[in-house]
């Protein structure tokens, strides 16, 4: 297997392993696409000239309306815990870009290896696989405790068909998830089949409440390990079996 890849983008670091040096650079690539289209950090990018009202969505290119109809679908199917307006009615599609561009990524490194290679897509608390990690040890990801970063308190294996683990919280950045109500979780990890319904998802949990929680484990076919405000740990069947518990140090 090929060696470990980095490069920041998007704000964050993305990591790659299984990754040739060509299918690494259409990986960047990928990333890059997303982020001068989508960051509206960068003042040239299409969704930063829509904010400023320079372009009207209306007349941006197809595949960008068709992220923010995706997003909209989102928010419908999230009941609104997820939304890609900021509270000043910007738009704002990271909330599904990233996500999308590990997608894309992971179709970039399956067409290099005609479908059969061992593969991992890593970015900021987003993770999506192929295959194994070494012969029958499957792909593993840790999760860390929010309140003790340095704490890892399960790792999740990951296996056909759950190739996809998310995370999101507010112990790396802050507050940075439009909360809808008053903040019940501080950090959730979804394992699911696709990489987009575990980031959307994960972010959904963190901006909602209790009752968000049971509606989207019900309605959706994930698992779910939630870390609530109040130091209570909410997991679905099928994440209490994924996650191995590591022990605690002496």
């Amino acid at each position: 297997m090929s060696g470990v890849t980095t490069f920041e983008t998007m704000g964050t670091v993305v990591s790659l392993r299984g990754a040739t040096p060509e299918a690494a650079s259409e990986v960047r690539a990928v990333f890059a696409g997303y982020d001068h289209r989508y960051s509206l950090y960068d003042p040239s990018s299409v969704l930063s000239r829509v904010a400023d009202g320079s372009v009207r969505l209306a007349d941006t290119p197809s595949e960008v309306r068709d992220v923010y109809a995706l997003a909209l679908d989102w928010r419908e199917r999230t009941g609104g815990a997820f939304t890609p307006h900021r509270p000043d009615g910007v738009i704002d599609l990271s909330g599904v870009v990233k996500a999308l561009a590990i997608r894309d990524a992971g179709a970039v490194l399956d067409a290099a290896s005609d479908g059969d290679g061992d593969w991992m897509v890593s970015a900021g608390g987003d993770v999506l696989v192929r295959g194994h990690q070494r012969a029958d040890d499957p792909w593993s990801v840790g999760v860390v405790d929010p309140a003790h970063r340095d704490t890892v308190v399960g790792v999740v294996r990951l296996e056909a068909p759950r190739r996809a683990v998310a995370t999101s919280g507010t112990a790396e950045r802050g507050e940075h998830i439009w909360r809808r109500a008053t903040a019940t979780f501080v950090q959730a990890t979804v394992i699911a089949d696709d990489i987009v319904t575990a980031d959307v998802l994960a972010t959904a949990v963190v901006a909602g409440d209790e009752d968000d929680l049971r509606r989207l484990t019900s309605e959706a076919d994930v698992d779910v390990l939630a870390f609530a405000a109040d130091g209570t740990v909410w997991a679905t069947p099928g994440a209490a079996a994924t996650v191995r518990q590591v022990p605690a140090a002496p």
